[in-house]
């Protein structure tokens, strides 16, 4: 398919801001507070507590994973969810054990979705640098000289992927769009990505998100567009594009549509 030529282990990296000598003033969770309230007075059954009683209601103990790992979360905090809402109303609530199986979820994606439902960030928690007009993950607004480790491994992909694509396609799952738009910010600032796991992220995306999803899938086709030159070298690139898949059909229309954008530019009277 292509011609024989010698490869190299290629990562993509993206210019980002540098470290801040001053602490950011603004977080994420400040950022989205009033949007959070609006989803969750929408989201809340008719006949549950006021907001305020969050943490004077029932307890849930949700099993997580194959290994089952309990968790335990408030059950005005799960409502939130549409799913949980809708698990609390259906027949587990006759049980006495009030109990939600997560056999497919992996524990700690979801140990990242209760601490978004609690605290309306996770870790590594997103501020706002004013002084750069930046948005900063918190080991690097802090100064940390190694960032967090970006992946996670996948059971499901049998590898690594970015894990804020996983909290994006989870947030889908659950109906929290507050929590996709955060997940998608942070996974804009990460950096030194090998070729290969953005490849498979983009797979796992495309196979955990709706054919309609404009956010997620079209960070990953732009991103590949905009870093073209890496990918193209890249022996990854061109095994996965050798399997094809919906991802690649993307792929080549939006690049179709860069070059058409492009020849306007450039037919354009200036």
């Amino acid at each position: 398919m292509f011609g024989k030529r010698s490869y190299q282990v290629d990562s993509f990296s993206k210019h980002r801001a540098g470290k801040a000598t001053s602490k950011p003033k603004r977080s994420f969770r400040d950022h989205a507070t009033t949007a959070k309230r609006a989803e969750r007075s929408m989201r809340r059954p008719d006949n549950s507590p006021p907001i305020g009683s969050t943490l004077t209601s029932a307890i849930i103990t949700l099993c997580v994973g194959p290994e089952q790992r309990l968790f335990a979360a408030h059950e005005d905090i799960l409502v939130i969810s549409p799913f949980f809402a809708a698990a609390c109303r259906g027949q587990f609530m006759e049980s006495h054990a009030k109990r939600i199986n997560l056999p497919e979820e992996q524990p700690e994606i979801f140990s990242s979705v209760l601490e978004y439902l609690y605290k309306g960030d996770y870790y590594p928690a997103l501020s706002y640098n004013k002084r750069r007009d930046t948005w900063e993950l918190e080991d690097a607004a802090n100064g940390a000289q190694h960032g967090i480790e970006p992946t996670i491994y996948c059971n499901a992909v049998g590898g690594p992927i970015l894990k804020d694509t996983v909290v994006y396609c989870t947030a889908e799952r659950y109906g929290l769009d507050e929590l996709k738009r955060l997940a998608l910010r942070k996974q804009g600032l990460q950096s030194g990505v090998q070729v290969s796991t953005i490849l498979a992220s983009a797979r796992y995306a495309y196979a955990n998100t709706p054919d309609n999803d404009s956010k997620m899938r079209a960070h990953y086709l732009a991103l590949i567009i905009r870093s073209r030159a890496t990918f193209k070298r890249s022996g990854t690139m061109q095994l996965e594009m050798e399997v094809g898949g919906k991802l690649f059909f993307d792929l080549f229309v939006a690049m179709v549509n860069h070059m058409d954008d492009i020849s306007m530019i450039n037919r354009s009277p200036r």
